[in-house]
This record gives structure tokens, sequence and C-alpha cells, in this order.
């Protein structure tokens, strides 16, 4: 998509997300918009216009494991149920051992999870697709810091499967640097929600008969704060025209930090009221430490990139500028 017509894309799923910001209503929206042919279409639009919105309302859907999907090689609505990686971890959610299948990931709510689920397993020789019956898993809400995402954990040990599709080498790999990318857009989206919520209260709030966005200290740091957005935006740019798995994860590892120091600069400016459940800054406070949690932190990221370059002893090659 180009110009006007990304405009109009961007415009409708926007209204979505303002009429509705519960996930049934914006998975329906997002049906009626025509969200998955454009996934299909033109992958880089749907899902940096789509996420990016979704962090700067603060809304979600199940977007994310249709992202996973694609990158996967599946189609809805088998994309619907897919299983993603419990959080702290990028490695596929079920392993199977001797034939037997468990199963420990992440999925959406338990209504929105009626009937089968599908779940990438690793089996020692590859990984592998299963559908697994959702009576054979036990599926416990989590409430947690984010409880409006609307999240599951799915437990499984020795569950019973029905049909087995191989999946390509790397294949596991090219899905997950596709949710990386979606999961960085949603980070930058929400620390863009942080920003305007600390540069509006540094433009309203008086101290000594001056707004304190005048004084220095302030202003750096909610300059500070643009940096870490913009350069993590930079990042998510530079992966699509990279293509890598390798870029994507350097992108979602700098959109977590960037959500991170967003947060905590935007913190000391909003200063109490910022602590406040009244103030909605707490609410993306908490979608940032969820969603840096998906598909890997930035920390553990960090430490997996620095391995690698060790032990390749090969720098990848730098982006043009």
């Amino acid at each position: 998509m180009e110009g006007t017509e990304r405009e109009l894309f961007a415009r409708s799923l926007r209204h979505a997300l303002e009429s509705g910001r519960g996930g049934d209503v914006l998975d329906g929206s997002l049906g009626g918009l025509g969200w998955h042919e454009a996934l299909v279409e033109d992958p880089r639009t749907a899902v940096s216009v789509l996420f990016e919105l979704q962090g700067a309302a603060g809304a979600h859907s199940s977007a994310l494991p249709a992202v996973l999907g694609y990158g996967l090689g599946m189609a809805p609505p088998a994309t619907a149920g897919l299983v993603l990686p419990r959080p702290g971890h990028a490695g596929p959610p079920g392993t199977v051992d001797r034939g037997r299948l468990t199963v420990h990931g992440l999925a959406g709510t338990v209504r929105e999870r009626e009937g089968t689920v599908v779940v990438v397993a690793g089996t020692g020789d590859g990984d592998a697709v299963a559908d697994v019956s959702v009576d054979d898993l036990d599926l416990r809400k989590i409430d947690g810091l984010a409880p409006h995402l609307g999240l599951v954990e799915v437990v499984g040990t020795d569950v019973p499967y029905t049909v087995w599709d191989e999946l390509p080498d790397g294949r596991w790999e090219r899905g997950v640097a596709l949710a990386r990318l979606a999961v960085g857009h949603q980070l930058v989206g929400t620390s863009r929600r942080m920003l305007e919520l600390a540069r509006r209260h540094a433009l309203e709030r008086i101290q000594f008969d001056r707004p304190i966005g005048s004084f220095q200290a302030v202003r750096h740091r909610l300059a500070d704060a643009l940096i870490a957005i913009e350069g993590a935006d930079a990042a998510l740019q530079s992966a699509w025209d990279d293509g890598s798995i390798e870029s994507a994860a350097v992108a979602k590892a700098l959109a977590g930090r960037g959500a991170r120091t967003t947060a905590r600069h935007c913190q000391q400016v909003l200063a109490g009221i910022g602590f406040t459940t009244e103030h909605p800054f707490h609410c993306s406070l908490r979608d940032t430490l969820v969603l840096d949690q998906l598909f890997g932190t930035a920390n553990s990221l960090t430490r997996e990139f620095g391995r690698r370059l060790l032990a390749t002893r090969q720098l990848p090659p730098l982006p043009p500028l």
C-alpha cells in the first residue's frame, strides 16, 4: 500500500480501535476491514499500522497469533487458535519426547479458544504442527499486570494430538521474526502514548508560575524518551527492509528497551500522579512490561545476539544510511 490507500487503511483501523477497546469488537472489525487479506498482500503495512495503533490506543486483539501463523505459512482460520510461546521464551510452546506431547504457552481468552488449538512442537528432528483439543489442556487465566490483554496460560502434559504437519527448517524462526516485528511496533505505539501523556502533563502542570515543561530537566527527559522511540522505530523499519531474523531480534530488543526508557522518563515527569490508577499512564506501563516479555525480552535478546557474535566472529551487515 502507498499514499492514500495506506492512509485510508490506517484511518479505518483507528476508527475501529476508537469504537471499542475489547478484543472481540476489534477482531470483528479486522475481519470486516480485510486486515487478514492485507496481511497476505502487504504484511509490512498490515502489521506496522495495526500494532502501532494498538499500542497507542492500549487495545488488544487476536492479530498476533495470525501474524505468527502467517510467518509459519499457515492461513486463517487455523491461525486463530495458534498457541504462542510463554513469556520470556521464543521457542515452540510444545515439545515431544518419545511420542508424548507437552505444552506450555499462551493463548487468547478461554471463550475464544473453544474446540481445538494449534501447537507448534519441537520433536528433536525439527518442528511440527499439531491440532490439540482444548479439553486436554489446562487453561489458566492470567490476571497479573495486564489482565485486559485477555491472555491465558496453556499447559498440558502427555497431551493427545490428532494431526501432524512438519515445518520446513527455519520456518519457526521466520514466524518468530515476524511476530517480533509486530510486538516491536506495539511497543513503539505504547511508548508514543506514554510520551504524549507526559508531554501534556508538562504543559498543564504549573510550578513557580511556569509550566514544568519549561524546565530544562523535564525537557531533557522528554527528549531522551523521544530519541529512544525514534531509534526503535528506525530499527523496525530497517528490519523490514533487511528481512533477516537477526535484524528482527535487534529491532524487538531496541523497542523493548526504548519502551522501558520512555516509561522511566515519563514516570519522572508525571511524578506522583503517574503512580495512581486514576491516571492512564499505569495502563501503558503495564502493557510495556508484558509486551517486552513476548518472544524474548530486551535483555535476553541482547545476550543471545552477543553470544551469536562471539560464536561466529562476524558482524552482521550494516543497514544503508
